[in-house]
């Protein structure tokens, strides 16, 4: 079972030059995702004047998030298995594919790449808004924990499906388009709710720079339990039952 496989990981990993680089992996592919997501909607605001959510804007942001998780999976794969986010290396540890050591420099990495994105976006904007996660009106803190719940549980098990599985095999080519689009569909259901955020460090940024905390906990609390309940179900049914190991965390 999954959770047996937990471990914390040796004193000296965290300062091996491979968890470096891993690290930095995330810190800049994160950097191009927030950048491009957030700036999107920013984008959206100036050409709008700052109207209301439309669709196309729904539509939009759901592209932009896509293409550009795509891309920064892509590129940080072949060094820290292009997590991306908190919550998918949250599920990693899980699933045994990654010790807690190293889990907290890449959680340390993605918030901290997200913060600078966010930065970025607000001095290269001149100083417009970066918008922390909110959510919609009638809609309730645990209406939100819900939705990230189930639309973070697609995302880790379509990481766990096409980039973790042993015997993905050539469907392992696919995985960063499979994760921005299970992204962007994702968006284009929860997006008009609570933002759809799946990704604790993506919600991290904008708060930040904001400093806006209202519900902000929504955002930590479904993801981490979707990661988890995603890693121990694929993990339990479909990996272990076979009998197949989990890959280094550097292979996905």
């Amino acid at each position: 079972m999954a959770i047996n496989r937990i471990a914390i990981g040796t004193p000296g990993e965290a300062s091996r030059p491979d968890a470096i680089r891993a690290a930095f992996a995330e810190f800049f592919s994160m950097v191009i995702f927030v950048f491009a997501g957030q700036g999107s909607g920013m984008a959206y605001g100036k050409l709008t004047g700052d109207g209301p959510a439309t669709p196309s804007g729904l539509v939009a942001a759901s592209l932009s998030h896509a293409f550009a998780l795509f891309v920064a999976v892509s590129v940080g794969a072949n060094v820290s298995g292009g997590h991306v986010n908190p919550a998918v290396t949250f599920g990693a540890f899980i699933g045994g594919n990654i010790t807690l050591l190293r889990a907290i420099l890449y959680w340390i990495a993605q918030l901290l790449g997200a913060v600078v994105a966010c930065l970025l976006l607000k001095v290269s904007t001149g100083g417009m808004e970066t918008s922390a996660f909110s959510l919609s009106y009638g809609v309730t803190p645990w209406n939100a924990v819900i939705f990230e719940i189930v639309m973070t549980f697609g995302l880790v098990y379509t990481v766990y499906a096409t980039a973790v599985d042993p015997k993905k095999g050539d469907i392992g080519i696919i995985a960063p388009l499979a994760i921005g689009l299970i992204v962007g569909a994702n968006i284009l259901v929860g997006g008009a709710f609570d933002g759809a955020s799946m990704n604790p460090a993506v919600s991290f940024g904008p708060a930040v720079v904001s400093w806006t905390w209202t519900n902000h906990w929504v955002y930590w609390v479904g993801p981490f339990i979707g990661a988890a309940i995603a890693a121990i179900v694929y993990d339990t049914i479909f990996i272990s039952s076979n009998g197949h190991e989990p890959l280094p965390s550097n292979d996905f």
